[in-house]
């Protein structure tokens, strides 16, 4: 299958609140945003926000310039209408990150929670490295997540990279310096543990 296909059946087969990597609220992820946000116009974009519950937070907190890209068409759709009307309030980009053509120099805010690890070669990891470069503003800033040392080697079926805290901010290197990071104990739907580490850099 091809990674839309792939994604899709995840999401056909399974509710949004029992993927492994679901929260109800992403409060590292909302605390990172609310930092890095100089008020409520600020440009998001939420790269493989799938079905997460971010964008209801941000939309929530008055958040009026958000972006969800996903490689799952059927995860947009079914967040779409989880939101309603307020769905209308948001942009939606259905495709694959690392071929997609970014508009350049147009988000304040790079989020990323869980897309990052699942790149396990270098050229897709340059890539995705120069996609954030092009898409987001200098003095902006890049919020990323990824399962930490402790994580899962695989998720969905498919593997991960893992990575402790300088391992993830030297992967995108000199043009982004490091604010803050974080390691977070997630809990899973099903009652087990995963380890997530947050980076949080700003665009030089």
């Amino acid at each position: 299958m091809t990674n839309s296909s792939h994604w899709d059946s995840v999401y056909q087969s399974k509710p949004a609140n029992a993927v492994s990597w679901y929260a109800p609220h992403l409060r590292e992820s909302l605390r990172y945003v609310a930092e890095a946000s100089t008020g409520k116009d600020a440009a998001i974009i939420d790269v493989g926000g799938g079905e997460s519950t971010l964008v209801d937070d941000l939309l929530h907190a008055g958040h009026d310039n958000i972006t969800v890209l996903d490689i799952s068409a059927t995860a947009l759709e079914q967040t779409k209408r989880r939101l309603g009307s307020a769905g209308r309030r948001v942009k939606w980009l259905a495709g694959d990150l690392l071929e997609l053509e970014l508009p350049e120099c147009a988000y304040d805010v790079w989020h990323d929670r869980a897309v990052f690890h699942f790149l396990t070669t270098a050229e897709q990891r340059q890539r995705y490295v120069a996609q954030t470069l092009k898409a987001l503003k200098p003095g902006g800033f890049a919020i990323v997540g990824t399962f930490g040392p402790e994580g899962p080697e695989k998720c969905s079926g498919l593997p991960v990279s893992r990575y402790s805290p300088g391992e993830l901010h030297g992967s995108f290197g000199q043009p982004f310096e490091l604010v803050d990071s974080s390691v977070e104990i997630h809990t899973t739907p099903s009652g087990s543990t995963q380890q997530f580490v947050y980076c949080f850099c700003l665009r030089r």
